[in-house]
């Protein structure tokens, strides 16, 4: 039972140390699009940095070629328009306390993820180990990114 449990750890290590570079970007591109600072919203002035639009355009696309929308042009007006006043308005909800909760979730796996290397780099007698597999999770995506 002792051997199995320690093989668990290994492995549980290991695989946590490969993709800990992956964790590290989703949650951060995560943050970043759960507050949409990786797209300009209609009727909005912000345009995003474009370094955000490519990573955003990375964790949901798994590509760095971001398309170029076309502007919507004006539709034309029916000849016999609604009555405003006869249309229901929805009310606006308030997506915030679930955004901030998502941003939470995402600093707490950031956070989580980082002090898993920090560990590993103090209990790990093959520093070479760690790097190499830290690496091998930061090199492998990169070498399948199309670009």
């Amino acid at each position: 039972m002792a051997n199995s449990l320690k093989l668990f750890r290994q492995i549980h290590r290991y695989v946590g140390l490969f993709i800990a570079p992956a964790l590290l970007f989703f949650s951060f591109t995560g943050a970043l699009q759960t507050f949409s600072l990786h797209e300009t919203t209609q009727g909005s002035s912000y345009k995003p940095p474009a370094w955000i639009v490519m990573l955003g355009q990375v964790h949901k696309k798994q590509t760095t070629i971001v398309p170029v929308r076309k502007l919507k042009a004006d539709t034309p007006k029916p000849d016999k328009a609604p009555d405003p006043a006869a249309q229901p308005v929805p009310k606006e909800k308030n997506h915030l306390p679930l955004k901030s909760f998502f941003l939470l979730v995402a600093i707490g796996l950031f956070i989580s993820t980082g002090t898993g290397i920090y560990m590993a780099y103090k209990y790990e007698r093959s520093k070479l180990l760690v790097t190499g597999l830290l690496l091998a999770g930061i090199v492998i995506p990169l070498l399948l990114l199309p670009f």
